[in-house]
């Protein structure tokens, strides 16, 4: 199971290569691929392996306020440009993976999860996904991967060349931790 937050849809892309590099791996593996708000308690609890992502703000995970910040920025470059700014992506304006921790339970005991982020690649940029996979812990999963960090050229977007592949191979990679 992946469930990500995506604002601008570079979260989203990298969790859907996550996805198509676990099918790859395993062919035979059922992977669903779910943005936040529609992965509740009842999704996630049979998962082999959750993956979680989201974007990066201000050096971590979003808020509701940086949610709203961000969309709003965007809006407004639309606005005195329609060819500038990035559409969000469905579901962007509803709840953060922060708020989503809030949710499930904290029984995992010792299922098994790995943890993302889409970041800028500036120094001090910070990620997300330290953060969630400390929430992962706090919830009872082995979390079996280093947090990884995929970059996006711009605050927000395009993905930078490469990293969708990269995510597809980290996806696969995974498979090797948690067995068969």
């Amino acid at each position: 199971m992946i469930v990500y937050e995506s604002l601008f849809g570079n979260t989203r892309e990298v969790a859907e290569a996550v996805r198509d590099g676990v099918r790859r791996a395993r062919p035979d593996a059922d992977v669903d691929c779910l943005r936040v708000s529609e992965a509740g308690p009842e999704q996630i609890g049979s998962a082999d392996l959750l993956v979680v992502g989201g974007p990066t703000h201000m050096r971590g995970m979003t808020t509701r306020m940086s949610r709203k910040m961000g969309l709003t920025a965007e809006e407004k470059e639309r606005t005195e440009d329609p060819a500038a700014g990035h559409e969000p992506d469905q579901g962007a304006e509803g709840p953060g993976i922060r708020d989503w921790f809030h949710d499930i339970p904290r029984d995992a005991h010792g299922a098994h999860a790995a943890a993302f982020d889409t970041r800028a690649d500036f120094r001090l940029a910070g990620g997300a996904a330290p953060a969630i996979a400390r929430r992962l812990r706090g919830h009872g999963y082995d979390v079996v991967a280093e947090p990884e960090g995929f970059i996006v050229e711009d605050s927000d977007g395009p993905l930078r060349k490469g990293e969708a592949t990269r995510a597809a191979e980290w996806g696969a990679g995974m498979l090797d931790t948690v067995g068969s």
